[in-house]
């Protein structure tokens, strides 16, 4: 299929969508959001619109000094279920009773452009996906309003099938996306990175990071499909179980529609650990263009092979930390990330360690996903090569 052929197919996907919203087929399409219902909605927050600024005007700072901008944050979900009895299980947060709503999907979104309702916690703007109307699982009975349903979707392969939610028409993003398809993507990331740090500090004041490029552009296709499995919601208001930060599932009332955004911290690209909320930081992957022609566009292959514990530029030299937040220098010289509990070995399988920074990535990545803004936490079933 040519990339001509491709963009007309999405193009043709998108209007059949936007008569079936038209008509008001069923619960595959956004609709609006009606007492009783579940409107379930996407958000990646600023960082999808607006990037992340350096040194201040982000809720997040890359710490050695770097901007963000994104033109297109491409995503597709699928899978989308709410299912009885979210609280099954407190040593297993996957454990949940049958589904009892389903909407299949898939939905092919761009997070950059800006949403068009309210998001969770009335602050950023969401996409709307779809709306569930009721238990269309279990006879289309109504959802009850004195019981908490578990939530899960997916982030799956960019398909031509899916239904173009925000970007039909648009050819340079259909291109994009049908690069996706191509590629089997789940989700894509393209902009670039400037570096506006000053009075930085170094681990090793010896190493010259003049050399690196201080304007990166980037393109990155993740092959990561996920489940996201009875997630958290910081909505609720009841007691978490011990080790979980929210109270599981979502709750319908009688007299509005429930909210179900899906959120994408988009921070997760650049995680120093694989535990939750580390420091922030991108030299590590501008390095990887030591050397090469100017305006060489950054890929996730650049990463292939790279020790996350020792980082090293392109050229091969070890890359020290850097601060230009002017928070403390970490211990050690050498600039490495943590990957905590999940084994790191170069010559092991991809589904029992991480191999390198390539790997490292796709895990951090893949844990991005979340319910309604904040840390609504979910069950993460990687559908891809990775360790647990």
């Amino acid at each position: 299929m040519t990339m001509k052929e491709s963009r007309t197919q999405l193009r043709v996907l998108g209007v059949f969508a936007s008569l079936a919203a038209l008509v008001g087929c069923a619960d595959d399409t956004a609709g609006k959001a009606e007492a009783g219902s579940v409107q379930v909605v996407i958000s990646g927050e600023d960082i999808a619109t607006d990037g992340i600024s350096f040194p201040t005007g982000s809720e997040v700072t890359v710490v050695d000094g770097w901007e963000l901008s994104l033109s297109h944050v491409l995503v597709t979900i699928s899978d989308v279920e709410l299912s009885k009895n979210p609280d099954k299980s407190l040593a297993d947060q996957s454990q949940r009773d049958s589904v009892v709503a389903r909407a299949q999907g898939p939905w092919a979104v761009d997070l950059h452009a800006p949403g068009s309702v309210p998001g969770a916690g009335g602050g950023d703007r969401a996409v709307p996906l779809t709306l569930i109307a009721n238990q269309n699982e279990a006879g289309g009975e109504p959802f009850a309003s004195d019981e908490r349903y578990a939530f899960g979707f997916a982030v799956s392969a960019a398909t031509y099938d899916a239904t173009i939610v925000n970007f039909e028409g648009d050819e340079q993003t259909e291109a994009a996306y049908a690069e996706m398809v191509e590629k089997g993507a789940t989700v894509m990331y393209i902009g670039s990175a400037k570096f506006k740090g000053k009075d930085c500090s170094s681990s090793d004041g010896t190493y010259d990071f003049s050399q690196i490029p201080d304007e990166v552009p980037f393109r990155f296709a993740f092959r990561t499909p996920t489940q996201y499995v009875n997630c958290q919601n910081e909505q609720n208001q009841g007691d978490a179980f011990d080790g979980e930060e929210y109270q599981r599932g979502l709750a319908v009332p009688s007299n509005a529609a429930a909210l179900a955004q899906i959120t994408l911290h988009l921070e997760h690209l650049l995680f120093s650990s694989t535990q939750h909320d580390p420091s922030l930081y991108f030299s590590q992957m501008a390095a990887q263009l030591v050397g090469k022609p100017p305006d060489t566009v950054l890929t996730l292959e650049d990463f292939v092979g790279l020790d996350p514990s020792a980082f090293t530029d392109a050229a091969g030299n070890a890359l020290p930390f850097r601060s230009c937040d002017g928070s403390n220098l970490p211990q050690g010289r050498q600039l490495r990330f943590d990957a905590g509990s999940v084994p790191l070995d170069s010559g092991a399988r991809a589904s029992e360690a991480l191999r390198d920074y390539h790997d490292f990535l796709q895990y951090v990545q893949s844990a991005q996903a979340h319910l309604n803004g904040g840390e609504g936490l979910c069950f993460i079933n990687r559908q891809y090569d990775s360790p647990p």
